[in-house]
Order: structure tokens, then C-alpha cells, then sequence
């Protein structure tokens, strides 16, 4: 079983979305956080209306702020623009996706952002799968 933290600025959009995704299709063969390293106070409500599209409910999620802690529990950390602010733990494979961040976006282009993370998201959990 593998533990994938996912990394943003605001702990609000994309890493929240990804975290959720990546639980969903994992399906409890792998493990998942998130965090950002400036946490905003609650999950964008443009990301809460589209996961809800797909039956996922993110209304409870509260952002928290990303630790050193947070990163060595995990075997790979997904960035999401972040930048020189994620902490590096040695030994912890990184992974730097270049996503749009969904705050005050059209409804459409959060959507296409959440469709672009599932795309991934799937890619990733199977290759853990298979390792």
C-alpha cells in the first residue's frame, strides 16, 4: 500500500479534488492527504460543485497546512504549483503536475481541471498498482 500527499498552494482546489479522486479509485489499496502551504479557510466552492457532479461530497474538508511530518509519512508527493515551498524528504518520489488553480474559474474550466486530475489520478493508482 502505497500513501500519495497531494501538494497546492491553498490546500482548496486542485490537491483537495486529487485527494478525493485518488481515494475513489483507489478504493482502499492505497492511502492519500492533502495539504497546502498556505491554507485557505475552506474548500472553493466552484471544486465543491463539480465533485459533487461526480457524487463526491467535499463540503466536511477543512485545508490544512502542509508539514514536514505530512510529507515523510507519504512514498510520493504530488505538487501542484507549489514551487520551492513543499519541503523535499529524501527518499520520497516527487511528482510535479502543472495544473490551473480552479479559484474564481468558470464553472467549465474547473470541470476540464477536474477531468484533467482524474485522467492522472487513474494513471497513478495504476502504477501502484502494478509496483
Amino acid at each position: 500500500m502505497a500513501h500519495v500527499l497531494f501538494v497546492c498552494l491553498h490546500n482548496a482546489g486542485r490537491s483537495q479534488m486529487s485527494r478525493a479522486l485518488f481515494e475513489h479509485a483507489a478504493a482502499g489499496r492505497h492511502s492519500a492527504d492533502s495539504a497546502g502551504t498556505t491554507p485557505g479557510d475552506r474548500v472553493h466552492t466552484e471544486v465543491l460543485d463539480v465533485m459533487l457532479e461526480r457524487g463526491i461530497d467535499l463540503s466536511d474538508r477543512i485545508p490544512q497546512k502542509l508539514t514536514t511530518e505530512l510529507a515523510k509519512q507519504a512514498d510520493f508527493v504530488v505538487t501542484m504549483g507549489c514551487g520551492d515551498q513543499c519541503p523535499y524528504i529524501s527518499g520520497t518520489r516527487y511528482i510535479d503536475w502543472q495544473l490551473p488553480d480552479p479559484k474564481a474559474q468558470a464553472i467549465d474550466a474547473v470541470r476540464a481541471t477536474r477531468d484533467e486530475i482524474k485522467h492522472r489520478v487513474d494513471k497513478l493508482v495504476a502504477e501502484l498498482d502494478v509496483s
